[in-house]
């Protein structure tokens, strides 16, 4: 880490100058995430033009695994700020060590001084008043042994998510990923904004660190409130839509390989059918990922039969049949999380979803 009292001047990253949209969609590959084409359009933007990604859709429709992908695809450390109400600065960029600062404090009055701690009682009573308010005073840095031995250096810096997103030494930039900022306060957006426009912070002690490497930066809401039109503006936009049948069917296929393409044919449709219903929360991917293993995992224990099975395995007198009514009915919890959106699905919503599979079922086996 350097401040600006060292730093040789602000070093941009030109890792992503001549990225492709066939390296970024490349990448996306490699972490096995299915992206339209705009998300790839967008986050090529946002990794050239060294912009933060905004990214909001509903709950459970991909926008924190974005940030993974992208970490795993570009082989990236991923930071993980998880926002919530009443998060304090403090837990956000840095905070100071005082325990270690007034141990050093102590240490270097006795060594200065040269003689008992109990010989000089006034500098006991300042470094006791310095306790006392978790403050310690520029004339007590001097005592210590001025800026190489100051308790305001590095040594004494406790780095949170931001600050260290921002003292990356190495040529791969990390994924920084400020997750769900729509619930935290509004004063966390006002602190972001400095981070986000010059890629730095000032620490008023210490200095200004500016990153050497920009970390890619990823903001997901789930707009729960509104944001502040000065963090929008610093950010490239991008919402997540809900896949498309097929689209669906293909992460399924990805994320859960070892579910018979029939079943996970049928377990997408029937989860399109369910979403349009007025439901209180909507079952997004990643509850569909949730129920495509629950069958699969079910079926190769040879268990959530009603009678189409024998007990024994998974082949084709099990892994492969048709979703029974007894299977959707007892792993209903998978996909929906409101007690109002359970007790919707009576019999006849229960035909409707084994129809909406049948049907899923007869297309995919074309």
């Amino acid at each position: 880490m350097s401040s600006d009292a060292d730093a040789d001047g602000d070093e941009r990253s030109d890792a992503f100058a001549d990225l492709t949209t066939a390296e970024v969609r490349a990448a996306f590959e490699r972490a096995d995430y299915v992206a339209e084409e705009d998300i790839v359009t967008t986050v090529l933007l946002a990794l050239r033009l060294d912009k933060p990604l905004l990214v909001e859709g509903a709950p459970g429709a991909g926008k924190t695994e974005l940030a993974k992908v992208l970490a795993d695809g570009f082989d990236s450390e991923l930071i993980r700020l998880q926002c919530y109400e009443g998060l304090a600065a403090e837990n956000t960029l840095y905070e100071w060590n005082y325990t270690k600062q007034l141990l050093a404090v102590q240490t270097g009055e006795h060594a200065n001084t040269g003689t008992n701690p109990n010989a000089d009682a006034s500098a006991n009573t300042d470094t006791n008043e310095a306790d006392d308010g978790n403050d310690v005073t520029a004339e007590t840095d001097e005592r210590v042994g001025g800026s190489s031995g100051s308790v305001f250096s590095e040594e004494y810096l406790l780095e949170r998510p931001l600050l260290r997103a921002l003292s990356t030494e190495g040529e791969t930039p990390p994924v920084l990923l400020i997750d769900e900022i729509d619930r935290a306060d509004e004063e966390l957006e006002a602190l972001l904004l400095e981070v986000l426009s010059d890629f730095q912070v000032t620490i008023p002690e210490f200095g200004t660190v500016s990153a050497r490497v920009p970390p890619i930066v990823v903001i997901t809401s789930n707009r729960t409130r509104g944001l502040s039109d000065a963090l929008k503006r610093r950010c490239l936009y991008l919402h997540v839509e809900p896949p498309s049948h097929e689209k669906e069917r293909e992460i399924v296929d990805r994320k859960v390989p070892e579910l018979d393409g029939a079943v996970a044919a049928e377990v997408c449709g029937a989860t399109h059918r369910l979403r349009q219903e007025p439901l209180l929360k909507q079952p997004g991917v990643a509850e569909t990922l949730d129920w495509a293993r629950a069958v699969a995992a079910l079926r190769a224990g040879g268990s959530g039969s009603d009678g189409g099975g024998d007990g024994e395995g998974d082949g084709s007198e099990n892994g492969d049949r048709e979703l029974t009514p007894a299977e959707i009915e007892t792993t209903l919890g998978c996909l929906l999380k409101e007690v109002e959106d359970v007790t919707r699905v009576d019999s006849e919503l229960l035909e409707s979803l084994l129809e909406s599979a049948r049907d899923a079922r007869t297309r995919a086996r074309g």
